[in-house]
């Protein structure tokens, strides 16, 4: 039988440790050279409207230690405002978004799943594997750009790799920012303040977290002090060319960790391409997180360094981690609603059926 499971039907099943430890192995399998991550792949096209596109995401990757392969799908709408004078891109609308989980052993799919829920998971776990080897051990205050779904699994996945008291909250809208504030507190047991800029929410912080839907930069270079950890989530690339750090901010950091470097070159990501280009950050001084894992790139190595972990990119690994841990919690619940294989298999039998 294969699996579906809605977005409301995952949330609160998998624990945000239990996400971290998978996501970690999945980073550590890629540094090793057994895991495999394909170059996610997006067709974009003007639609409906001024600054409006259709969009639709493939990303794909698989984790052998798990036996999971997963391919990640959306079709979407998407289009640009204006928010406090600040440029966002928004994905107005129903869509399509699905994660599809398949077994190396069987070959057979185990699963479709709602896209969203696993996905600000994965991101939220990512940058919390990074700030576990990254930020200061004694870091307590966190500095956050973003009030959205994914600023929430930002704190939450933090909160399992470091001992944080204090999150201080910027975005634009001031009713969206205190609401957030009253949630957070709430379920995390902590101070979550809102504050008025995001200097504010970035001076005095020992992890800076910036995620938003911004177009322009958020995080200005001269707020940076010692000892800081960097984090930024947006995508920016050749098409729509987003960026989350000032140029200032990229040159004051003494190591910049991303997820996967090979997506920079072929999307001509905004945050690193044509910095690249104009020589304020090397090629060779970006590391990859799996190779942070394994040893084969330095750490931090004391507390003044400024260390940057730009979250670059949706990797299939993620969604294979994430994915085979939420079909078995489900499977274990009974969650979910299930479909018969016969649907989706191939059998040979004695026909030249081949993939």
């Amino acid at each position: 039988m294969v699996m579906v499971l809605k977005n409301e039907q995952m949330e609160n099943l998998l624990p945000m440790a239990e996400e971290i430890d998978a996501i970690e192995q999945a980073f550590r399998e890629l540094g090793q050279g057994k895991a495999m991550n394909a170059p996610r792949a997006r067709l974009r096209i003007p639609w409906k409207e001024e600054g409006g596109q259709y969009y639709f995401n493939n990303i794909m990757g698989l984790v052998p230690g798990v036996k999971s392969m997963a391919l990640r799908i959306d079709s979407s709408f998407s289009t640009e405002v204006l928010v406090a004078g600040a440029k966002r891109r928004v994905y107005p609308g129903d869509y399509i978004g699905l994660v599809m989980l398949f077994d190396m052993d069987t070959c057979e799919i185990l699963a479709i799943m709602d896209d969203h829920h696993i996905s600000t998971l994965r991101v939220g776990a990512t940058s919390a594997v990074a700030s576990k080897y990254l930020a200061r051990k004694n870091a307590r205050v966190m500095g956050l750009l973003g009030s959205g779904e994914q600023a929430k699994t930002q704190v939450t996945a933090h909160l399992a790799v470091r001992q944080l008291t204090k999150i201080k909250v910027y975005s634009p809208t001031k009713e969206n920012r205190e609401k957030f504030a009253r949630e957070m507190s709430k379920e995390t047991g902590i101070e979550v303040v809102p504050v008025a800029s995001a200097e504010e929410a970035v001076r005095g912080s020992d992890i800076v977290n910036a995620a938003t839907n911004t177009v322009d930069p958020v995080v200005q270079g001269r707020w940076l002090e010692p000892g800081m950890h960097v984090t930024s989530l947006v995508g920016g690339d050749g098409f729509l060319p987003r960026k989350e750090l000032d140029d200032e901010a990229v040159k004051r950091a003494n190591l910049i960790v991303v997820g996967y470097k090979l997506q920079i070159f072929l999307d001509k990501q905004a945050e690193f391409h044509d910095r690249i280009e104009r020589g304020i950050v090397k090629a060779e001084d970006l590391h990859e997180l799996g190779d942070l894992l394994n040893g084969k790139c330095r750490g931090r190595e004391d507390d003044k360094e400024i260390t940057f972990f730009k979250n670059n990119t949706g990797m299939g690994i993620q969604f294979a981690a994430t994915a085979r841990k939420m079909y078995d919690k489900a499977k274990e619940k009974g969650i979910g609603t299930e479909l018969p294989l016969e649907l989706f298999m191939t059998r040979r039998g004695g026909k030249p059926y081949s993939p």
